[in-house]
């Protein structure tokens, strides 16, 4: 009875340590798929970012839980005011979490970038980006967006761009200001886990968005002069018209 036990007690850790290993190497594995398959498509320098016309700014919060500047958030406003400066986008899409009135990170953005000089015109609020996942299925779904630069830190991108590429979009990556944080090495540690979660998002359990909506194409601020001067060359138009009519009229 004693050495059946034993033997039934030796099989169970050993299961338990093959599952063990099978976890381990599966998050491992799943970890390397998502930065070997979005690298390409990361700019290490910001000269070297890809101009497009949208860029998608990450939300985060303002403020550090221990009350200080959040070191992310102003390096990917800093980072965005520049892409906008130098022309290599047109359009900023802000997308975060705004879950209660007193939590707004989509305003917290847009404040930010307005006082570092970007046109109202050029910026886009979604208050629906709860998440990684919503912000990017929401840009192609409700701002009809099949292109853009994603604009956060090099820990984040890759799972970004993963969910967008997995998504069907064209998407490249701008590594925002790297700026030192006193805790970034949880905020490394808990995105191993998330790209993990991530794969199953995307091919295991079928992850659906907290909130979609209508659709809300973001109108750029050429097409929108383009719009301007056809409606001038029409009324242009119109008035010659009228102005050949009235001069057939005074001939007759």
């Amino acid at each position: 009875m004693h050495s059946l036990l034993l033997r039934w007690m030796k099989r169970l850790l050993m299961s338990l340590g093959a599952l063990l290993l099978l976890a381990t190497l599966l998050f491992i594995a799943g970890n390397l798929w998502v930065l070997a398959s979005t690298s390409r498509y990361i700019d290490g320098h910001f000269e070297q970012c890809r101009p497009t016309d949208v860029a998608i700014v990450f939300g985060t919060s303002h403020w550090t839980r221990s009350g200080l500047r959040n070191p992310h958030f102003h390096a990917r406003m800093r980072t965005s005011a520049r892409l906008v400066a130098d022309q290599r986008v047109q359009h900023l899409l802000l997308s975060g979490d705004n879950r209660t009135q007193a939590y707004n990170e989509p305003r917290a953005m847009w404040r930010d970038l307005y006082r570092r000089g970007v046109a109202a015109d050029q910026l886009t609020m979604d208050f629906a980006g709860f998440s990684t996942y919503d912000t990017l299925v929401r840009a192609r779904d409700v701002f009809q967006l099949q292109e853009a630069l994603l604009v956060t830190q090099s820990w984040h991108l890759p799972r970004a761009l993963f969910i967008g590429r997995a998504l069907g979009m064209d998407v490249t990556g701008c590594i925002a200001e790297e700026q030192p944080a006193a805790d970034e090495w949880r905020l490394r540690a808990r995105e191993w886990v998330a790209r993990i979660a991530t794969v199953g998002d995307l091919y295991l359990w079928g992850r659906e968005p907290y909130f979609l909506g209508p659709a809300e194409p973001i109108e750029l601020r050429r097409s929108k002069d383009a719009r301007e001067a056809s409606e001038v060359l029409e009324l242009d138009g119109v008035w010659l018209l009228q102005d050949r009519l009235e001069s057939g009229r005074e001939t007759q």
